[in-house]
């Protein structure tokens, strides 16, 4: 990049790399605190990743290198190893001005805002359940079986809006399908449990995406879930 005359560097910044995965990471998880073998595997895949974007936003562009021939015949004169060039969907959309300011940006920043929210939350709501030995179904939970697995998903795709690179959009079905295979996983353990009682909550509460009025809670189960 071009600032005040001086040519400053829009990769190889590994510092920031580092940073920002640390930064990312950690605050998911002060909210996740994973403790189960299926916890760190659900928070392990979630920061591989946060670290896969930070080292292509800030680090090596693997595929502003691997478009390149796409991208210079589509955008001549451009010059993509700029930091601001890399907002890929900028250019392709022809947006004008800061990359930062338009319209798909901020609405990745709202997706990536509102997935800490609903992991804060459904975090807030689980700790209670663990603390009184019962069954997580307020809050989020009243309205998603899966909050924290549906959270993780929001900040991805987020950011998927707001700097794609074909590592992570790889790295993304197949994150969705461990998120989605765990969740099932996760209910035929609770069903066997909690047997009748986990029955009507799952009947009344969609797994992934809330109806209007949102679902029934289930009184009286005993233990908590994520």
């Amino acid at each position: 990049m071009n600032h005040d005359g001086q040519d400053i560097p829009a990769y190889g910044l590994w510092a920031l790399v580092v940073i920002n995965s640390a930064v990312f990471i950690l605050f998911a998880f002060s909210f996740f605190k994973p403790k189960t073998k299926r916890d760190w595997r659900t928070f392990g895949s979630f920061a591989a990743f946060i670290v896969a974007l930070f080292v292509e936003m800030y680090g090596f562009p693997l595929t502003i290198y691997l478009l390149s021939g796409w991208l210079t015949a589509r955008f001549p004169g451009v010059d993509f190893l700029s930091h601001d060039a890399g907002h890929i969907w900028y250019r392709v959309f022809g947006f004008r001005g800061d990359p930062h300011l338009n319209p798909i940006h901020i609405f990745s920043n709202v997706l990536v805002v509102a997935g800490f929210f609903l992991l804060a939350a459904a975090w807030r709501v689980l700790y209670r359940a663990q603390q009184t030995g019962t069954l997580a179904v307020s809050g989020p939970y009243a309205r998603i079986r899966h909050p924290q697995y549906m959270a993780f998903i929001l900040i991805m795709v987020g950011f998927l809006f707001q700097w794609p690179t074909l590592v992570t959009l790889v790295m993304f079905p197949i994150l969705l399908t461990v998120y989605v295979r765990l969740a099932h996983r996760e209910e035929s353990e609770v069903a066997v449990e909690f047997g009748e009682s986990w029955a009507h909550y799952a009947e009344a509460t969609p797994r992934w995406f809330p109806r209007p009025g949102g679902g029934r809670a289930v009184r009286g189960a005993r233990s908590a879930r994520r």
